[in-house]
């Protein structure tokens, strides 16, 4: 199981060196069997008899934190879809993609996509599952972006991954509250300390923590507006990410964790209410789009505000429909953009209005288009899956009951409704999508290219996941009990065994609830002309857009404000500031931690000497500081710093006193190298202020470096190492000087790398001297 979620992961690193072979074999065929091969190896796991597996991989055991991968029905049925559409993608791309385009990176940003999505959906420990979460923005980001030198795409990149990272940073903020409240970092650990989650005095804010990372990521309103957006990616990504990966990430969190919160009435108003409102909206918006990736994307959008309330309502009924949706939703979805890319690259143009007619010129791909949007619309046929998963929808929203208070039995009651009126919207979007573009009046000098038929390659990849829309449907409940079935046990946190029927009668209120959505919704969409001027006033110019760019806008601006404040070219200042700061951080420290308590009976005497040396050291530092002369002040200086060398000789330290001999011979030659660069001290114009404010930042910082000093022989936050040194430092370093022994095999790396910056200070020295010589002898 580690190498299947890794595998993707190690050879993003060698497609590079592939893509190099790209004229004579496209690098789709040299990494497709990755995929494939951890398709097949997840596949033999899918049966009757399945039995959950764990993978543990040690990666921070000081803090608890293991890879732990484990595989349940719900974790399962992910990995399939990634792996398993992930395979039909990069076919696809390899049709779709020229080789003169920069094929390495657009594979290599996949397969780092791929190993973090499948890091997501298998991971136990939840800080596994946040690394893995937020590659999957940055591969988004990427990928979407890929056409880097379109403004649209960069626009798209950057807004889905400021959005999507917001919610990354409120869903660590949730995972770390959990594992604070339950003292595991295991999500099969927290589901098990449920009443422990649902007691704690954080738990409504753990609740929205994890809302806003599922939300944001799964495109629910009102975070939705980032997907349309990430449109302008290749098609094979959109296919990839927004059908059955990235945007099925928030829902996969929120399955995950459902048993924890299925049983509290603000999961089931939050989640419901919120899903609710993006399915009606986003099928209400998709019907007004002319692109035919943007229709496809508020349809996706719709779909998982769908799927989303059926995990709000929380019944075993709800959950088993929206795993059986999520699997179908990725069938007719996949293939809907894989078909919408293949009229792009066919005709030149992605615009509905230009479109129509195009059965004719490419019969094959409206055929598959044709299963594709029936069964997305819920069209009541037996051989199409979306019609199951969509009644059982309907089934789901009649069957809620059991909470008090008069808001959320009106939500019950409300429910059905805006469940119908989405999907009448879902029906009209679904119709106006295929018959717009594959029937009605051909517009020859519309199109930039003569329309025709795809390569035959390029049809399999949406050929498969039709074909799986058709299977699904005719045999329903063999995909039940071999998948289905252990993915929704998984969820509900218990046995979920349903039978799937196309037919339960007429007097079916779910069926009813459908025929009532085809009948309404082939009215509209035949009437569309006469009433979708209605977009106009409604939403007319509001637009959530505008808030997004209004917020940047403004974040941009503020940020620019700031810098240019302290970023004015001024040295002084940025010290300033740099000392300032460090002076308030470690004071604050000291002061909240009782961190100056002062403790010197224990300390050695002071001899003659040393107060000699400081003495001087105090005078020369005071000298350095009002000296008029810069060679002065760079020897008086340089007084400072071998004095402090004296003083480690005092104290029994000759390998600090030779360090630091030799750096400070090391930095008063660079002083004087840079002799005729330094400001001349001779015109002091100053203000009283400016140097007010020198004389203040010097002297509290010298203050806070000697309470650090006195102070930290006192202050142990942990067990002191020294004992172990001088228990061990004989034993296992074969030295009776502690010191060396510690320098040369306990730290022997630290200085190894110590020496390293003596030496390269050496050379950056005799690099000057030369230059300067150079520059005399010309």
């Amino acid at each position: 199981m580690v190498y299947a979620v890794f595998a993707p992961l190690i050879f993003a690193i060698i497609i590079p060196f592939l893509s190099r072979l790209k004229h004579k074999i496209h690098t789709g065929w040299l990494i497709l069997p990755v995929p494939l091969l951890i398709f097949v190896y997840f596949l033999q796991f899918v049966g009757s008899d399945f039995k959950t597996s764990i993978a543990t991989v040690d990666w921070i055991p000081s803090l608890n934190i293991s890879i732990d991968f484990y595989l349940d029905g719900l974790s399962l049925l992910f990995a399939l879809l990634i792996s398993g559409i992930g395979a039909l993608v990069v076919l696809y791309s390899i049709y779709y993609l020229d080789k003169e385009e920069q094929i390495g990176h657009f594979y290599t940003y996949l397969f780092i996509f791929m190993s973090s999505m499948l890091g997501v959906v298998l991971s136990d420990n939840v800080f596994v599952l946040y690394t893995f979460w937020e590659f999957t923005s940055l591969s988004s980001f990427l990928l979407i972006g890929y056409w880097h030198y379109r403004e649209r795409s960069r626009y798209g990149a950057l807004k889905s991954m400021l959005i999507t990272v917001f919610g990354g940073f409120s869903l660590l903020g949730g995972l770390i509250l959990l594992t604070i409240e339950t003292g595991t970092t295991s999500i099969r650990g927290m589901v098990e300390q449920a009443d422990v989650i649902v007691n704690s005095p954080y738990f409504l804010l753990i609740l929205v923590f994890l809302l806003l990372g599922a939300f944001t990521k799964s495109a629910q309103f009102p975070f939705h507006i980032w997907l349309p957006d990430a449109m302008e990616a290749p098609t094979p990504v959109s296919a990839y990410l927004h059908s059955a990966t990235m945007v099925k990430a928030g829902i996969y969190l929120m399955a995950r964790f459902s048993p924890i919160f299925s049983e509290v009435p603000i999961f089931f108003i939050l989640l419901s209410l919120f899903g609710l409102i993006t399915l009606a909206w986003a099928s209400y918006m998709a019907v007004r789009q002319t692109d035919l990736k943007g229709i496809l994307a508020f349809s996706t959008i719709s779909q998982l505000g769908m799927i989303m309330a059926m995990l709000g309502f929380g019944t075993s009924y709800a959950v088993f429909a929206a795993v059986f949706h999520i699997l179908n939703h990725a069938t007719f979805k996949g293939s809907l953009f894989m078909i919408a890319g293949i009229v792009d690259h066919e005709t030149g143009s992605r615009d509905i209005r230009k479109l129509g007619g195009l059965m004719t010129f490419m019969p094959m791909s409206a055929t598959l288009a044709l299963f594709g949007t029936f069964s997305m619309a819920g069209v009541p046929l037996p051989f199409l899956n979306g019609f199951y998963s969509k009644e059982m929808f309907f089934e789901s929203s009649l069957g809620l009951g059991g909470y008090s208070g008069s808001f959320v039995e009106g939500l019950v009651t409300a429910i059905p409704i805006i469940a119908v009126v989405g999907s009448i919207f879902t029906f009209i979007y679904s119709m106006y999508l295929f018959f717009g573009t594959f029937r009605g009046k051909y517009k020859e000098n519309e199109l930039p290219k003569e329309p025709h038929e795809a390569p035959f390659m390029m049809l399999v990849p949406p050929m498969i996941l039709v074909i799986g829309v058709i299977v699904i449907g005719l045999f329903p409940n063999f995909f039940n009990q071999a998948l289905i079935t252990h993915s929704a046990d998984a969820v509900y946190g218990a046995d979920v065994t349903k039978d799937i029927k196309f037919w339960h009668g007429w007097n079916s209120r779910a069926f009813q609830m459908s025929l009532i959505v085809v009948g309404v919704g082939l009215l509209l969409y035949l009437t569309k002309k006469k009433w979708d001027s209605i977009y106009n006033y409604f939403p007319g110019r509001l637009n959530l857009n505008r808030v997004y760019d209004w917020i940047v806008e403004k974040i941009e601006s503020a940020s620019n404000k700031i810098t240019t404040f302290y970023m004015t070219g001024s040295l002084r200042l940025y010290i300033t500031l740099i000392v300032g700061t460090i002076i308030l951080i470690t004071a604050g420290t000291i002061l909240f931690t009782n961190g100056s308590d002062f403790e010197i009976s224990d300390v050695s005497s002071i001899s003659a000497a040393e107060v000699i040396i400081s003495i001087i050291m105090a005078v020369a530092a005071i000298g350095a500081s009002i000296a008029k002369n810069r060679i002065a002040a760079i020897l008086i200086l340089g007084v400072v710093g071998y004095g402090l060398s004296l003083l480690f000789v005092l104290y029994s330290a000759p390998d600090l006193a030779l360090t630091q001999l030799i750096v400070e011979t090391v930095t008063v030659v660079l002083f004087l190298l840079c002799f005729y660069h330094l400001p001349n001290l001779t015109k002091d114009t100053s203000s009283i202020v400016y140097k007010g404010s020198n004389i203040v930042v010097s002297i509290a910082y010298g203050l806070l470096m000697m309470v650090i000093g006195m102070t930290a022989y006192n202050s142990r936050f942990a067990e002191t190492i020294s004992t172990y040194f001088t228990d061990n430092a004989y034993k296992l370093g074969g030295g009776d000087n502690v010191v060396n022994v510690i320098l040369v095999d306990f730290r022997g790396i630290d200085t190894l790398f110590e020496i390293a910056v003596l030496f390269g200070a050496a050379l950056a020295v005799f690099g000057l001297i030369k230059l300067r010589q150079d520059k005399g002898a010309k």
